[in-house]
Parts: structure tokens; C-alpha cells; sequence
């Protein structure tokens, strides 16, 4: 193959390559929240602490999450990603994601939604919420909203 084939190959690859990643990217829908202690009761104060942020990105039906968090008052033991009926209530599990047990690390996933849960996702009606060995029924909490950041 002579050289101005092997420049016309490479530029065409590489504007295949171009192009995958600007339509790839413009399908990327972005979401964050800010995760804090679920609403409590004062008798729980010592076990449910800790602060935390996470990102979704949607891509299709597929919602790719990371996050981290520190603080928790015992390790954290599940995280999981709800979908709820309105902004604030609990909802129902949708899926679990990978966490630290510890009382400081990372959360992560990435979840296959329905067809159903895609225009509920983009409405901000789903959560990320950690567990720990202290509130086993929920320690941080917070709800996925589009980002609106420049």
C-alpha cells in the first residue's frame, strides 16, 4: 500500500473515530446529587451521619453512576439506586451498586433501566441511597437531578 492510501485510511479512521465520540457524547445525558442523612428522628442522631456527591450519566437505557462519601458512623454495608413516585418519598429498589464498606469511600454501577423508567429517571424521580451497619434502613440519601452546571 503506498503512503497517500495509508494517510487517506488513517484520516478516515480517525474521523469515524471523531464522530463516534461527538454522537456518543450528545446522547450522554448528566445528573447529580448531593447525598445527606436521611430524614431522622432525633434518637438516631449518632448513627446517621456523613456527607456525599455522585454523578449519573444516562446513555440510552443504561445509567452509569459514581460517587463518593466519608463521615458515616459505622461502614457503610449496601448502596442501591431507587425510583420513587414523587421527589422525597421512598420508593423501591431498582438496583444495587458497588460500595465501600467502609465509613468513608466510593459507590459506582451502572443499571439497566426499562423503557418505562428512562422518562421517570430524566424526571428526577430516582435516588442513590447508602446503608451502614448504625442505620441499616438508610444512612445518606440523594435524589439524581439533570445538571445544570456550565
Amino acid at each position: 500500500m503506498n503512503s497517500k492510501r495509508c494517510g487517506d485510511v488513517f484520516l478516515t479512521g480517525a474521523a469515524v473515530l471523531w464522530l463516534a465520540i461527538v454522537i456518543g457524547a450528545q446522547g450522554a445525558e448528566k445528573f447529580r446529587t448531593r447525598l445527606s442523612p436521611v430524614p431522622l428522628e432525633v434518637s438516631q442522631l449518632e448513627n446517621i451521619k456523613g456527607v456525599g456527591v455522585a454523578t449519573a450519566t444516562l446513555v440510552g437505557d443504561k445509567a452509569t453512576i459514581e460517587g463518593t462519601f466519608s463521615g458515616l458512623a459505622s461502614p457503610a454495608t449496601i448502596a442501591q439506586l431507587y425510583l420513587s413516585p414523587n421527589l422525597g418519598l421512598r420508593g423501591r429498589v431498582i438496583g444495587d451498586l458497588t460500595v465501600t464498606k467502609a465509613a468513608s469511600g466510593t459507590i459506582g454501577g451502572t443499571i439497566q433501566l426499562t423503557p418505562l423508567q428512562v422518562p421517570l429517571f430524566k424526571k428526577g424521580l430516582f435516588y442513590i441511597q447508602i446503608h451502614s451497619e448504625k442505620a441499616p434502613e438508610g444512612n445518606l440519601w440523594g435524589w439524581l437531578t439533570p445538571d445544570v452546571r456550565r
